[in-house]
């Protein structure tokens, strides 16, 4: 059931995104181009897509509050709160690969259906940095275990 679940939602969300125009990196870009307030080309209708969203979601929060799921055994609601440099550092990457192609993961995917060569590219190297976000703790932690356990010249 659980899988089901996921599938319902994902299909939800992925329609959302076609309707509200998400996928069309022409749309979002004009809606990131603050520059073009003065001329009347800013396009402010993501802004409300995103302002829809937050009150759908709020009410949804607002209403299911503490209820435990339907489909698990728990809610798996995030523990970590603070403000850190891998935040920081994932939310400028993001913003910047947002700011230049105009898509952002969930639609990318979407907009996978139209066989798009940039998106196909976009894609590929999003997933090559996610690959490559799971892979660097364990290389670089290996690293740090090599070095602290092999010999070096200082120590004869």
């Amino acid at each position: 059931m659980p899988i089901l679940a996921s599938l319902v939602c994902g299909f939800v969300f992925g329609c959302g995104l076609v309707v509200s125009g998400m996928i069309q990196p022409d749309k979002v870009l004009g809606f990131l181009d603050f520059f073009g307030i003065p001329s009347s080309a800013w396009d402010p209708s993501l802004a409300v897509v995103m302002a829809a969203a937050l009150a759908v979601a709020g009410l949804g929060y607002a209403l299911l509050g503490t209820r435990p799921p339907l489909f698990e055994q728990q809610s798996l609601w995030p523990t970590k709160k603070d403000i850190d440099s891998s935040l920081l550092s994932g939310a400028l990457l993001f913003g910047i690969g947002w700011g230049l192609v105009g898509l952002c993961p969930g639609p990318a995917i979407v907009d996978l259906s139209t066989l798009s060569l940039p998106v196909i590219v976009f894609v590929i190297a999003m997933a090559t940095g996610m690959l490559a976000h799971d892979l660097w703790p364990a290389t670089a932690a290996g690293a740090i275990r090599r070095s602290l356990i092999s010999p070096t010249v200082a120590d004869g």
